[in-house]
């Protein structure tokens, strides 16, 4: 996989930019699945099958690539234990607890304006 390299201008850090790295890396981390499974890992560090009832509805291959995305972005680290079968567990690094305060105040905000939300829906579909 070919992605931008950082090289410290501004141009890289502007999301409003099409070709800017931080676009690229809003891309990768603002999907359902990603913020979801952020959530699920800010409890503390988790297995696979684990994750995955966490993460309801999330299929294997989805939570594959999401969990893939997350290490190369360096917000997941992976640890495979030497076991028969292996043990794998996933843990937020720093930045991803980090980027899990803002996916926090997301559901927090999603909490607090769901009834609103919902009622704008049902006017607007009327």
């Amino acid at each position: 996989m070919v992605t931008k390299q950082y090289n410290g201008s501004a141009d890289e850090a502007d999301l409003r930019r099409a070709d800017s790295l931080a676009r690229e890396i809003f891309s990768d981390v603002a999907t359902k699945w990603a913020l979801l499974i952020i959530e699920a890992l800010g409890g503390g560090t988790l297995r696979f099958t684990g994750l995955r009832d966490q993460v309801e509805g999330i299929s294997h291959k989805m939570l594959t690539q999401n969990l893939r995305m997350l290490e190369r972005n360096g917000l997941v680290e992976r640890v495979v234990h030497p076991t028969v079968p292996p043990c794998v567990e996933y843990t937020l690094t720093e930045p991803g607890a980090a980027l899990r305060r803002t996916v926090d105040t997301m559901c927090d905000w999603t909490h607090r304006y769901l009834g609103d939300i919902e009622d704008s829906r049902r006017r607007f579909d009327a």
